[in-house]
């Protein structure tokens, strides 16, 4: 299915699903990004796409408003739409919301937002919904995400000005883009780097500029074998521990750090909502990057090198 006509029926669902009342194919064309003027030509791709939802189970009702209203209108009833209370493992629910994530920042956001203002612009209540029924915690707010991501999917090589961590200026990488995947709240692309001729990891937040594709559809090819997200922990583990960090962790927060905590304990001095938490580190660069990612969460207590580093990260974010 193409990215056009993908656009315009989950325009068309978030349309019908919007609205308590029955909308006319008037109301539809004027509301729907991507269906064309001609008022024949539109007839005839709306019953294709009423058919395509139908097919794919969607409860597409045809009623009117009123006894006195000739013209069918149209409507998706929210109670036939939601699906009933699903019991998932946690893996099954883990790939569920990175697949909401992606969705959410999706280009495909758009086109149901476009329709919803269409719609309370001509004068019908449309409820704004979350769909479909997942809430996504995580973001993709990175400008790179959407052509790369587009990059992965057409298998076309693309260029950016990268800044590397520790250097002040930006560099021009080329890569041949493998895949875009999401690590401790943080989106990384990987793929064979042709200026350095070998598998490189970057992270989105530090491509300064817009990504440029390189080459024509089709032109990359992934390797037999490959495990991007496997590529993207080996690259962004740190090295074996050798040093010892005591933080400041909130309550109910922080998880990314307990997890490899070699002690937790009560802070004495929290008023019940802090932990001190001892962690193993290697890397002081490497950690005061995690820390500072955290935000307010999570305060270095001590090393003072590594409690230095993380003001000068948190300070570089301010500025």
């Amino acid at each position: 299915m193409s990215r056009r006509k993908t656009e315009r029926l989950l325009g068309l669902v978030v349309c019908l699903l919007s609205s308590e009342r029955y909308l006319t194919a008037t109301q539809i064309r004027d509301a729907v990004p991507g269906y064309p003027d001609s008022f024949d030509a539109f007839k005839r791709m709306f019953e294709r796409d009423k058919e395509e939802l139908r097919e794919l189970g969607i409860p597409l009702e045809t009623g009117a408003n009123s006894p006195v209203e000739e013209e069918a209108g149209y409507r998706i009833p929210r109670q036939a739409y939601m699906l009933p209370e699903i019991r998932l493992e946690p893996d099954e629910a883990a790939v569920l919301a990175l697949a909401a994530r992606v969705w959410r920042q999706a280009e495909l956001a758009g086109a149901a937002a476009g329709a919803l203002l269409k719609l309370r612009a001509a004068g019908v209540d449309a409820e704004e919904t979350m769909q479909p029924g997942i809430e996504p915690r995580l973001r993709a707010g990175e400008a790179a995400f959407g052509p790369l991501w587009q990059a992965v999917r057409d298998r076309r090589p693309v260029s950016f000005d990268y800044r590397a961590a520790g250097r002040s200026e930006a560099q021009r990488r080329n890569l041949q883009p493998w895949g875009v995947v999401n690590r401790h709240g943080r989106w990384y692309v990987a793929g064979h780097d042709t200026g350095r001729g070998a598998v490189r990891v970057f992270r989105l937040s530090r491509i300064d500029g817009p990504v440029e594709f390189s080459g024509p559809p089709g032109s990359v090819t992934v390797p037999e074998g490959t495990d991007v997200r496997e590529t993207v922990r080996q690259w962004d583990s740190p090295p074996p521990p050798q040093r010892s960090a005591v933080l400041r962790v909130r309550r109910g927060a922080g998880h990314g750090i307990r997890r490899y905590a070699s002690s937790e304990q009560p802070d004495p001095a929290g008023s019940g909502s802090w932990d001190l938490v001892r962690a193993p580190f290697s890397d002081v660069g490497w950690f005061a990057e995690h820390i500072a990612s955290f935000g307010t969460d999570v305060i270095a207590v001590e090393p003072a090198d590594l409690r230095e580093a993380v003001m000068t990260q948190l300070k570089g974010a301010l500025a």
